[in-house]
């Protein structure tokens, strides 16, 4: 049973206390769901920056710079290794 804390003292939860809780509680497998969601938010926010970019050459008829190429590709594939913002390593933008 898990404790509770009212007015500084710990005490057991109910049985229905201690439901509503537990329905709060993520499985692994949606825990890691989340995780991986927090990621593609800031990886699609980095695309976004350098969206301009791809704008500019695609209506100038110009190539897109390798460098940058590069950095967005690397974004795209961000999540082939990382699970979460803390095991992510971000590549260096251009």
């Amino acid at each position: 049973m898990t404790k509770t804390i009212v007015d500084g003292i710990a005490r057991d939860m109910t049985s229905e206390e201690q439901a509503v809780f537990d329905s709060y509680q993520l499985t692994d497998a949606e825990f890691a769901a989340k995780e991986l969601d927090l990621l593609r938010v800031e990886r699609n926010r980095l695309l976004a920056e350098t969206d301009y970019v791809v704008a500019m050459h695609t209506e100038l008829g110009t190539s897109i710079p390798s460098a940058m190429a590069t950095y967005r590709q690397a974004l795209r594939d961000i999540t082939d290794s990382a699970t979460s913002l803390q095991d992510v390593s971000w590549p260096t933008k251009p």
